[in-house]
């Protein structure tokens, strides 16, 4: 093998949120096969900050901070016929860097982390290319058009249509396709208008259960000497789903569960919370964190781990980071989805407002029973989750054509 040039939508580090995660850890594996070239994206000025973090694994980077405003993105796309997704990360300092890159060095393949990405795999590139999708970000958008309000649904329907079309094409320029799930994985073949030539699997994610260990996080103060049962939501909060998902919660579950335990609160955690959440800070036992430096904390001192989303593309990070802090964890049939935990035995599964509130309350009075609940999730997080067991195929996929010669 050669070198590696990884591209992604965003700076591997810190390692806070769902794709960065993955992210993460699927760079660290890499740069142990072989030298590794990162370029990508940053948006924050944390993300900026970590760029001395990408210097120490990559042998070369190209941090391109982005700031295209998404009405000028949406403006492009239709002018271009191209998905928003691919517009928004558009970049002509980072097309350059990589061609760059390409010359000057022996890179052997080109690991493209994310769809967004792949408008950078020059049509030329005779190495080997892996695209790791993660999920069909297509078919969420096109159920985004069919529950969202005019006029997003209209720009929805279209993005879902131009981005199947993106994604099918980046199936047939890879040697490789990745999703996050073997059912992502399948809903993906189903979708291809032409599956012959494509080679699909899935590696999902995992979790560093030695860094979600309850034995060594304090549970924060505020939740842990609160009186009534503490509910916690974590994740991004401007991210449609789990916007959508936290006002499940306050609207239709909480007010039924304080109807029996008055003292009942709900604490969402997670960076860029909507104003319509931040309306309902301080009101009816709502608190709305934001940012937080730790979401380890609040995990620890959930008397529930709430996950009612119901749109959900490929596998979890905040349900799995919960199993491993040992907490009860309740959640919609969507978020366990690519999970293949027991319901009943590792978590509680869901479907409808009425089943979630009535497993709640069953969750916060029978405490024996969500103490055992929570006691297996955390074994099966350390038996079935931990990340070098998920990324274990990932050499093979990525030496393939070398074991291939080597045998002839």
């Amino acid at each position: 093998m050669g070198d590696i040039l990884f591209l992604a939508h965003r700076i591997p580090f810190p390692p806070d949120r769902g794709d960065k995660i993955r992210s993460h850890h699927l760079l660290k594996a890499l740069a142990a096969m072989q030298p590794v070239h990162v370029a990508c994206f940053g948006e924050t000025d944390a993300d900026m900050a970590a760029e001395s973090e990408l210097t120490e694994i990559a042998k070369s980077h190209c941090l391109v901070r982005r700031t295209k405003p998404l009405p000028l993105a949406g403006l492009e796309a239709l002018g271009s016929g191209k998905p928003v997704s691919l517009t928004a990360f558009e970049s002509a300092a980072l097309r350059s860097w990589i061609g760059t890159c390409l010359a000057k060095h022996e890179i052997d393949t080109i690991f493209v982390f994310s769809g967004q990405m792949g408008q950078y795999v020059p049509a030329d590139f005779a190495g080997r290319v892996v695209v790791d999708l993660c999920d069909v970000d297509s078919a969420k958008f096109e159920a985004y058009g069919i529950e969202g309000s005019w006029p997003r649904k209209v720009i929805d329907r279209r993005e879902g249509k131009v981005l199947a079309r993106e994604e099918e094409r980046l199936a047939h320029r890879a040697d490789e396709t990745i999703l996050i799930s073997e059912n992502e994985a399948n809903l993906f073949r189903s979708r291809l208008i032409v599956p012959a030539g494509t080679s699909i699997c899935a590696i999902r994610n995992g979790i560093d259960a030695d860094l979600f260990d309850p034995r060594k996080v304090e549970p924060h103060s505020k939740l842990f000497t609160a009186s009534g049962p503490q509910l916690v939501f974590t994740g991004q909060m401007d991210y449609p789903p789990n916007i959508v998902a936290a006002e499940r919660v306050i609207h239709k579950i909480l007010p039924a569960i304080r109807k029996h335990h008055p003292d009942a609160k709900f604490h969402i955690v997670g960076r860029a919370p909507v104003a319509k959440l931040l309306d309902h800070d301080g009101q009816d036992g709502i608190r709305v964190w934001g940012a937080v430096p730790d979401v380890k904390p609040f995990l620890a001192a959930a008397d529930l781990v709430i996950a009612p989303l119901t749109i959900a593309r490929g596998i979890q990070n905040k349900v799995l980071e919960a199993m491993a802090m040992a907490r009860p964890v309740l959640l919609s049939p969507e978020a366990a989805t690519g999970i293949d935990a027991q319901d009943s035995v590792h978590f509680a599964v869901a479907d409808g407002d009425p089943m979630m509130i009535g497993r709640a309350l069953t969750l916060i009075d029978e405490r024996d029973e969500a103490a055992e609940m929570a006691r297996a999730a955390r074994e099966y997080v350390l038996a079935r989750q931990s990340w070098p067991a998920m990324l274990a195929p990932l050499e093979a996929i990525m030496r393939r054509p070398e074991a291939k010669r080597d045998a002839a």
